[in-house]
Formats: structure tokens, C-alpha cells, sequence
């Protein structure tokens, strides 16, 4: 027998195509010779004798009236083997006259197996997108290609060694019910393949998608400039297209082995980064924002309280914000007291005061490199940004 299998729906759906060409009722009925679709209701769950002599002798029956005596659940009719590369996976039965509904036969038995293999084939791409799926949610997860992994891959036509950097796309979350957050993101997910990229895409939760990207241009070059100009052409399409109000970050570009998984993490990373910073954009990449995600894996660390501590004293007396509003513009104007000056709107004699009101409170020398570089990452760990 055949891996496809004939199925209930599928069955009705055979029996609604086929009794519009043919004035007869038409029974639909598996490998076990069981009647799984009919224009009779009554009839379904039956075991008809006459298919199970179709799919044994593979030929089509003929059954008269004096035949149809003998045999259980059976009618006069013409019973037609389903046949897929060959072999049966099923049989079509029509209720009549033998005689007058042979030359129908075969035109029905033809439109049935048509829907019977439009049916496997979208059946197998299916399959073969669920199993793409799978391939890249274990290749953002492992740190090491196993040789199943790679073997999973060969037979999916999916080059392992062709590089690829991981965007993120994340999905507002409490905007709509189950069923339409899933719509949407198969949506997002044609999206994704029209034009065809290349890209490797599953959904890992109803609020996440993850894109496997190829990461060189056409002349084999990393090109950063390039990802970040389809970004948002694709996000303006998102936007266009789309009920769902959707993020995308872009992680960095690793080589060697776990370069998958590295970057899906920096990507993961640059987005809960980018959405705390910077919550009105909709587009966030790891290159702008390298130094804060890189420390973020060192919050609710001893680490991290280390660092944070001399801004915690700056922010125990700084209650209006100015003292520390003044130390970002001066780091953001590389500590440049001039432009620092002009950035705030204030006198150099101004900007010196409080920079000595800072050195003061933090207890740190900000004429000394490592006290700046202190300072510097303790605003980066603040989850208070002004």
C-alpha cells in the first residue's frame, strides 16, 4: 500500500466533485474497503465486500443485482480502484446500473485520483515546511552541528555551510486571539519567502519568529549596510500588508561552529535591549548597540551590582535626573567639555561644577581612564535610562 493515506474529509470532498459529473450516488471508501465518504450519510462506517474485492483482485467490479444479494453492505454499482504511483490507496463505488455507469467509470475514477495526488502533494509540502521548521529551531539551539542535524539537512536540500545571520521578528503581544496571531504570522511568513531569499523561518511562539538570513551579498561579502535596507523594506511591507504591529532585530555575523546559535542570541539580546532604549522604533541591529548587549548577560550578577554601585549613590541624591542627564551628554559628546557644553546649553563653568559634583558623590576620579570606563558602564546597566 501507499504512505498516503485516504482520509475522511478528503473522502467528502471526492464524493461532492465526483456526483456533479455523475447522476448517481458515489461511495468513497479506504484500504480496508471501510466507506469513509458517501452521498448517502447512512452508508458511511460501512464495510463494503465489493471494495475489498477491488483492492484484492486490483481490478474494477462489477456488481449486478444477483451479485449484490450475496456480498454485505453492497449495491448494484461499479466499484473503481484508487491508485497513487501505482498503487491502491483506496476504491470510488458508484450506486446504478453496472452497464450504463461503466462508460462514467473511468472519468470519475480519473477526477478522484487528480484530487488524490493535488491532495499528497500539498500534504508533502507541508510535511517538508514542518520539518524545515524543526531543522531551525534545533539550529538555534545547539552549539555543534551533530551528524543528524546535518544528515536532517542534506535530505531538506538546505546547505548548512552557507553562512547566515539571525533576525528576530517579535509580534505585539495581547493584540489578537490564538487562531488570527497564527494567520497573521503564516502571513508574515509568506512574506518572508516572496521574493525567494533563501531564508530559513519558524515560528518559535505565538509572540516570536526567528529568520535564518544568508548573510553575504552577491559578491560574498558581509554587507551590513545592505541587511539593514531590506529590514525596513520588509518591515514597510509588514506594516502595509498586516494587522499585527511587529519588531525586527537583527543579530550579529559569526563563522565556525554555533554561528547559527550565536547570533539567533545576540539577536534575542538585541532586541530586549533595543526595546528598553528605545521603545518607539521598530527596528533594532546588534552593531548599534554592541556594549549594552554584550553586558546585559551580566544583570542580577554580583557582577552587576559591582558595577552599578557608584551610579546607585549618584541617583540616591540626584532626584530630579540632571547630574546623570549631564554625565550621558558628556560621554555622548566623548567627553568633549565644549560640545558637552553646547549639547546642554550651558556654561563650560557650569559643566565642570557638576562634573565635580559627580566626582564627588560616586566617590570616582573622572580624569582617571578606568573611573570613566566605570562610569561609563554603569549608565550602560542602568535600567532607569533617562
Amino acid at each position: 500500500m501507499s504512505a498516503y493515506h485516504l482520509d475522511a474529509k478528503l473522502a467528502q470532498q471526492i464524493v461532492a466533485r465526483t456526483m456533479q459529473i455523475i447522476d448517481s450516488n458515489v461511495n468513497v471508501m479506504d484500504g480496508r474497503g471501510r466507506i469513509i465518504g458517501s452521498g448517502d450519510d447512512q452508508r458511511l462506517g460501512e464495510l463494503h465486500e465489493g471494495a475489498l474485492l477491488a483492492i484484492s483482485q486490483e481490478r474494477i467490479v462489477d456488481i449486478d443485482e444477483g451479485v449484490a444479494r450475496h456480498l454485505h453492505g453492497v449495491r448494484p454499482g461499479i466499484n473503481l480502484p484508487l491508485r497513487i504511483d501505482g498503487q491502491i490507496v483506496g476504491v470510488i463505488g458508484l450506486t446504478g446500473n453496472p452497464a450504463q455507469l461503466r462508460q462514467y467509470g473511468e472519468l470519475v475514477c480519473m477526477t478522484a485520483e487528480m484530487m488524490l495526488e493535488q491532495a499528497r502533494l500539498l500534504h508533502m509540502l507541508a510535511q517538508d515546511s514542518r520539518l524545515r521548521e524543526e531543522l531551525v529551531l534545533n539550529l538555534i539551539r545547539v552549539d555543534e552541528l551533530s551528524p543528524a542535524l546535518m544528515e536532517w539537512a542534506q535530505r531538506l536540500g538546505i546547505d548548512l555551510n552557507r553562512p547566515r545571520v539571525a533576525a528576530v521578528v517579535e509580534v505585539d503581544s495581547g493584540q489578537l486571539g490564538v487562531d488570527s496571531a497564527m494567520a497573521e504570522l503564516q502571513q508574515l511568513q509568506t512574506l518572508l519567502t516572496t521574493p525567494e531569499r533563501d531564508n530559513l523561518i519558524a515560528i518559535v511562539s505565538l509572540t516570536e519568529m526567528v529568520v535564518l538570513k544568508p548573510a553575504l551579498n552577491s559578491y560574498d561579502r558581509w554587507d551590513a549596510d545592505g541587511h539593514r535596507q531590506r529590514i525596513d523594506h520588509l518591515l514597510s511591507r509588514m506594516t502595509e500588508t498586516g494587522r499585527l504591529r511587529v519588531r525586527i532585530s537583527l543579530g550579529n555575523f559569526f563563522t565556525g561552529p554555533g554561528s547559527i546559535a550565536r547570533s539567533y542570541r545576540t539577536a534575542r539580546t538585541t532586541m530586549t535591549v533595543g526595546k528598553q532604549r528605545m521603545p518607539e522604533q521598530r527596528c533594532y541591529f546588534y552593531q548599534d548597540l554592541i556594549l549594552p548587549v554584550l553586558l546585559d548577560s551580566l544583570r542580577g550578577g554580583w557582577q552587576a551590582d559591582e558595577l552599578v554601585r557608584p551610579l546607585a549613590r549618584l541617583k540616591a541624591t540626584d532626584g530630579n535626573g540632571l547630574l546623570r542627564r549631564t554625565l550621558a551628554s558628556w560621554f555622548h559628546n566623548n567627553v568633549q567639555p565644549t560640545a558637552t557644553s553646547k549639547a546642554l546649553y550651558i556654561h563650560r563653568n557650569t559643566l565642570e561644577y557638576r562634573l565635580n559634583r559627580i566626582s564627588e558623590l560616586t566617590g570616582l576620579d573622572l580624569g582617571n581612564f578606568d573611573d570613566r570606563l566605570l562610569l561609563y558602564v554603569a549608565l550602560q546597566l542602568d535600567n532607569d535610562q533617562l
